[in-house]
């Protein structure tokens, strides 16, 4: 039997290559649970999200999935292959649009391409990465769009962080 572990983790700012482009699996299908729980939690009351009856009436003929959600969903799909423990924190969006609208049942797929990265100047081991996060409905229509920036460890952070909380209390357990 091997004694290989391997960890799952995002990529280190030097492992992120400028242009490439990640696609994510799987994909997220949004319920109407889903949206009547975050726009109630968000206290978001915009009756386009909550009520069935007034939103017929309306152009789309039908509540539409809190684009919030979609946003959050879109750079939620992101995390395990760019960004888990990988990342120092979110730095901001210079560009959120959702060229067409999520409905309750529609899925929700994402891509990421890496746009620009540098090392920090002030955070030595740190740098700032630039992704244009696409998600994408099932008919493969472009709904969101997000070009955001994240401080990022190199690989240097790796031998900081190589023993988990887990292997930590197992360790403790068996008493090595």
């Amino acid at each position: 039997m091997s004694e290989k572990v391997i960890a799952q983790r995002g990529l280190w700012l030097d492992e992120m290559e400028v242009g490439a482009t990640y696609k994510h699996a799987p994909g997220r299908t949004i319920t109407e649970a889903d949206n009547t729980w975050f726009t109630a939690v968000t206290m978001n009351t915009q009756a386009l999200h909550l009520d069935a009856a007034w939103s017929a009436t309306e152009p789309f003929g039908e509540r539409l999935v809190n684009s919030m959600f979609t946003l959050a969903t879109l750079i939620g799909l992101s995390v395990s292959q760019l960004t888990q423990g990988t990342t120092v924190g979110n730095l901001g969006f210079s560009e959120v649009s959702f060229p067409a609208p999520m409905f309750h049942g529609d899925t929700l797929y994402a891509e990421t391409t890496i746009v620009d990265k540098r090392n920090s100047k002030s955070r030595p081991g740190q740098g700032i990465v630039t992704f244009e996060h696409r998600g994408y409905n099932q008919d493969g229509k472009l709904v969101a769009k997000a070009v955001r920036q994240a401080m990022m460890f190199d690989s240097s952070h790796d031998t900081a962080t190589t023993t988990s909380a887990a292997e930590t209390a197992d360790q403790t357990e068996s008493g090595k």
